[in-house]
């Protein structure tokens, strides 16, 4: 490999594909490098069948918009989410625009996005949700209904044989969602930065980072295949190695990572690609997490297209392995464990006992358990027409809280040294989605001098860059419009 780089990123997931994307075009003598560990780029938590594909805008998703103790619900992060997301379409359709990418329909297509709730208490709660949204402009075109008759006409999976004197129940459905082939994007991207010259190693094991004495840093790792060693010198580093990323900014020695620890869930679906099925349901249909569960195992009926053909997806379940990835290590809850971030862990442990006892029911549950589950969203599904499926792994943020002394951190953070030479990703959805908007946080933290020269071009991909859409209606409309154009997602 090349000896000295500008940047070196880790790990080949979208993440790195992003923010490897962005830099190359924003300064094209960058000299840019890739290591990740597996044979080929987007086989862990980026790779399609380990994600929902969701396109995360919050149109769907209840877990962005708790409601208060006073029972208010506030839009505030329902409204940011979405921004966030917009910021990926945005890129994507110039990306599209400028032929970096391929057809639109090789990495994401228009799927609805709906939300269904049983029970009075729930059907209350989204009614409030909805009138909430209706009124912000990212959320136009939201529709309510707790007519079966409307209903079965958004997902007829959802009624077909549905008890009428059942508890009652309510959706929400939103025309202009999408569904992501996250592996899709990631190859495609990693594909043209190899085309502008960024080495992309694959079989590249990282063991070791060091910093020098001129503020760079340099990189051991071994071959996979063979096990030779090597090492490359870096400038800045981007550690996107999913649930390794913890592991290796341990290893590099920042401060900046003490306290930190993650805690590894697994998943399960339930897939079929059964035509005659998967024909009657277009759309990703979310409903309220059961109690003690995590947000990311929210339940859900998805409509996936992987490679041009479509299949549907029920879950997450819920499973627990000690590895950080899919393709990690047994002993990798054990060895993150530092004097430093013992104690917000055991704390974590010790305020979190419905999730400890949500784990355990779900990896009680057999495959009949499962359908059984299924059957809550679509009455009249059949156990033979479901396979069990394996998911990514989840490695969600632990850290250290001065008033609680740990706490258990949904969503993503990135971690960057104090001089900004090195920084990393931790945590888990809604990452794919907001990978732009994370990634431009980044940039905007770690290459401040630059700022100025780039912030230019970078409102000539992202249009909304450095605004916001929602205080905007026009804009946002016409940016909406314009991005399902150019990506093909009209509803």
């Amino acid at each position: 490999m090349t000896e000295n780089v500008d940047v070196l990123l880790i790990g080949g997931g979208i993440m790195s594909a992003t923010l490897g994307t962005l830099l190359k075009d924003l300064q094209p003598d960058l000299k840019i490098a890739v290591l990740e560990r597996l044979s080929d780029v987007a086989q862990e938590s980026s790779n399609a069948w380990n994600n929902a594909g969701t396109g995360h805008a919050a149109l769907c998703e209840l877990n962005y918009m708790p409601e208060g103790k006073d029972g208010a619900l506030d839009p505030a992060k329902a409204v940011a989410i979405n921004e966030q997301f917009q910021q990926s379409r945005q890129l994507w359709a110039s990306l599209v625009a400028e032929g970096v990418l391929d057809e639109p329909s090789t990495f994401i297509n228009a799927t609805p996005h709906m939300t269904f709730v049983r029970g009075e208490k729930d059907v209350a709660y989204l009614r409030k949700r909805y009138e909430v949204l209706k009124e912000q402009p990212l959320f136009a075109g939201i529709e309510y209904s707790e007519d079966s008759r409307v209903i079965n006409q958004w997902a007829p999976l959802l009624m077909q044989k549905r008890l009428k004197n059942d508890e009652p129940f309510a959706a929400t459905r939103v025309p202009a969602g999408t569904d992501v082939d996250f592996g899709s994007l990631t190859r495609q991207l990693f594909a043209n930065l190899g085309e502008k010259g960024v080495e992309v190693a694959t079989n590249h094991d990282v063991k070791k980072l060091k910093k020098q004495k001129d503020g760079s840093w340099q990189v051991s790792y071994r071959h996979v295949i063979g096990g030779t060693p090597g090492s490359i010198n870096a400038k800045f580093v981007f550690v996107g190695a999913g649930g390794w990323a913890l592991k290796l900014l341990q290893r590099s020695g920042i401060p900046e990572i003490k306290g930190y620890g993650v805690f590894p869930i697994g998943g399960q679906w339930l897939k079929t690609s059964n035509p005659a099925i998967v024909a009657q349901h277009r759309a990703k249909v979310y409903s309220q997490a059961s109690v003690g569960a995590p947000p990311m195992s929210v339940p859900h009926l998805d409509t996936r297209v992987v490679d041009g053909e479509a299949a549907l997806l029920f879950g997450p379940f819920a499973t627990f392995s000690p590895k950080f990835l899919k393709n990690g290590s047994m002993l990798d809850i054990v060895t993150q464990v530092r004097p430093h971030n013992i104690f917000p862990m055991l704390k974590v442990a010790v305020d979190n006992p419905s999730l400890i006892k949500y784990l355990v029911s779900e990896l009680l549950k057999t495959h009949a358990k499962k359908v059984d589950s299924l059957r809550e969203f679509m009455p009249t599904a059949k156990d033979e027409d479901w396979e069990l499926l394996d998911a990514g792994q989840r490695a969600q943020v632990m850290k250290r809280d001065k008033a609680k002394g740990g706490v258990l951190q949904f969503g993503t953070e990135v971690v960057t040294s104090a001089d900004h030479s090195i920084a990393g990703l931790l945590g888990a959805s809604p990452g794919a989605s907001t990978a732009v908007s994370i990634m431009l946080g980044l940039i905007k933290e770690c290459f401040p001098e630059r700022m100025a020269e780039w912030e230019p071009r970078l409102r000539d991909l992202i249009p909304s860059y450095g605004e916001t859409l929602n205080t905007r209606p026009e804009m946002a409309r016409k940016e909406l419009d314009a991005t399902a154009h150019a990506l093909a997602i009209n509803p």
